[in-house]
């Protein structure tokens, strides 16, 4: 670890107020070093947003070295870190985190956890996974978006809905096709007004209208 680094992550340990912790972890974080990993980490559990959503922008710059430490260091007790963590894995996109997502999409008790989960399921880079596991693997995202998209949590549901669009625009039509045909279906039943609009965005984006001559 260079001086310059080890200067930077003592910042964010001694910061003594809200705003200079910020400032410490921004700056951690536009060094973009894999050193400032565990630190960014850590950031994620203080009871500071700015600070968390600055280190989430750390980790996601930083990309899939990040995966790995974010995955080990997961916090099953605090569930404002486990959602920013949740959301650096969304963003960073790397299947690697498909089985936490799910996980996470699926059982977790904190809404904040489940919403940035189904939306980083359906925002994965799919092309990264082997040919032969990639059918499997987003199958499996697109039943669990299905069964969440029926939560009796309204806001819970339209992240469902947000997860299954994008997972559709980055399938073939053996998950593609049957996603829009749900969301018809999703529509039909739905009573919430600002997820129906969703469902009818998401349907708009898979069947575009046909422009005529």
């Amino acid at each position: 670890m260079s001086q310059t680094e080890r200067q930077l992550i003592q910042a964010v340990e001694q910061a003594d107020t809200p705003q200079r912790l910020v400032q410490a972890v921004q700056a951690l974080s536009q060094a973009q070093t894999q050193a400032a990993i565990p630190t960014l980490i850590a950031v994620l559990g203080y009871n500071n947003p700015g600070a968390a959503l600055a280190a989430v922008d750390g980790l996601v710059q930083l990309g899939e070295v990040a995966v790995t430490p974010i995955l080990q260091q997961l916090d099953g007790y605090n569930y404002g870190a486990r959602a920013y963590a949740t959301r650096a894995l969304a963003a960073i996109a790397d299947p690697r985190a498909l089985e936490v997502l799910l996980q996470a999409a699926q059982f977790d008790f904190a809404p904040s956890v489940r919403r940035a989960a189904c939306k980083g399921l359906g925002m994965l880079n799919w092309q990264q996974l082997a040919p032969e596991a990639l059918l499997a693997a987003q199958t499996e995202a697109y039943q669990a978006l299905l069964t969440i998209a029926q939560d009796p949590d309204w806001a819970i549901r339209y992240a469902a809905v947000v997860g299954l669009q994008a997972l559709a625009l980055k399938s073939g039509s053996e998950i593609r096709t049957p996603i829009a045909q749900q969301l018809e279906t999703l529509l039909n039943t739905e009573q919430d007004l600002s997820v129906r609009s969703r469902i009818q965005l998401a349907s708009q984006q898979l069947h575009p209208p046909t422009v005529r001559a």
